[in-house]
């Protein structure tokens, strides 16, 4: 296929919406170095950061989420949806997209809307247990579908469903390889166990004020640990550097040395950091995030519980964290039976299985026309 190609990706917001976006874009260029890639993310939110970062043009929308109590931004949302469907529907009018893939976050309901009313094919790349609203609603007019987790039928037409996972860093298949190199990047101890904790790209308050409570708790097990803060908490959990077994990260630069490195994992439920950590393959403690739409990080988390690959703690039973790892720390039984079973789910072919739907939309597309 030489012909030059427009794609349109949408998506954004948090790192789990992007770093999907941009391993799809890198995938479609690798096999197609003329394709056309534009990105449409929203304005003020991280990927406008990220994506130019990672060699791709952006353009911005001025929409937001829903807040769950009535709010000033609440009453500008018509507004900021209304001005966000005019301004995407002129970036696919002046762009000409072949396709338009959705990988979830604000931007993306107007952007495939739009591109819908146009009548141009749409691919939605849905990376959770249970999709959102916007997504449900796209999904009636999406061509393909690309899924992570078995059952949603429930929500979507099931021929539209591909099962494909989320696309993830190609680096963490290999890292079983890498353990001596990450215990030098991070000058660990090799005597001692590594507790690897991460609460997202911008940080869980919860997870870090657990972290901090349960210092001494850590040393008393003889364990070290790397902590991923986050960037809005560094300034006040950085002291805990000064601690010889705790090193506080504001963001990791080399994730796959992270894991490598690990033994034991603590993580939010966010659907990329799930579909990693079946990669990656460590005994994993999940502690959901209880304040995003639908609740699906504790759905996320609770696919893997369910198959025994994985242990939830939820925020509000954080009181039980030392007694749930002091136990985990124990029981090398528990620790094998978590990582194959966790294995089991690891879909890593994720980025080629959808550039592998999307080429068959846009093959369809371009020798229609």
């Amino acid at each position: 296929m030489d012909e030059s190609v427009n794609v349109i990706i949408s998506g954004g917001g948090t790192g789990g919406h992007i770093y999907p976006a941009i391993a799809i874009a890198n995938e479609i260029k690798v096999r197609y170095p003329k394709t056309n890639i534009l990105f449409v993310g929203a304005k003020d939110k991280m990927e406008m950061e990220k994506v130019p970062q990672a060699g791709y043009d952006i353009k911005g929308l001025w929409i937001s989420g829903i807040q769950r109590k009535l709010t000033f931004k609440n009453l500008l949302f018509p507004i900021k949806l209304f001005s966000s469907m005019w301004k995407a529907g002129n970036i696919i009018r002046k762009f000409k997209p072949h396709v338009v893939v959705g990988t979830g976050g604000f931007a993306s309901g107007p952007t495939l809307m739009m591109a819908n009313k146009r009548k141009i094919p749409t691919l939605i790349q849905e990376q959770n247990s249970y999709p959102g609203i916007t997504n449900k609603w796209l999904a009636k007019t999406a061509q393909k579908i690309c899924v992570a987790y078995d059952h949603l039928e429930r929500f979507f037409p099931s021929s539209k469903i591909i099962k494909t996972g989320n696309p993830v860093r190609q680096d963490l298949l290999l890292i079983h390889a890498k353990k001596a190199e990450a215990k030098q990047y991070f000058t660990l101890k090799s005597t001692k166990k590594t507790l690897l904790v991460l609460g997202g790209s911008l940080g869980a308050r919860r997870i870090n004020e657990l972290i901090a409570k349960e210092i001494d708790f850590f040393k008393k097990q003889g364990i070290q640990v790397i902590w991923q803060c986050g960037k809005l908490y560094f300034d006040e959990y950085k002291q805990y550097n000064k601690e010889e077994t705790v090193q506080v990260h504001q963001f990791l630069n080399r994730m796959d040395l992270a894991y490598a490195a690990a033994d034991f994992i603590v993580s939010r439920a966010g659907a990329s950091s799930v579909s990693e950590l079946c990669i990656v393959g460590k005994p994993t403690i999940f502690i959901p995030s209880p304040n995003v739409a639908e609740d699906h990080q504790t759905k996320n988390a609770k696919a893997v519980v369910d198959k025994h690959g994985a242990i939830l703690v939820k925020e509000s039973e954080l009181d039980t964290f030392p007694i749930v790892l002091e136990t985990l720390l124990k029981d090398k039984g528990k620790q094998e039976s978590l990582s194959e079973n966790i294995k089991t789910m690891a879909l890593p072919n994720a980025t080629s299985d959808i550039v592998n739907e999307l080429e068959k939309i846009i093959k369809g597309k371009v020798f229609s026309e």
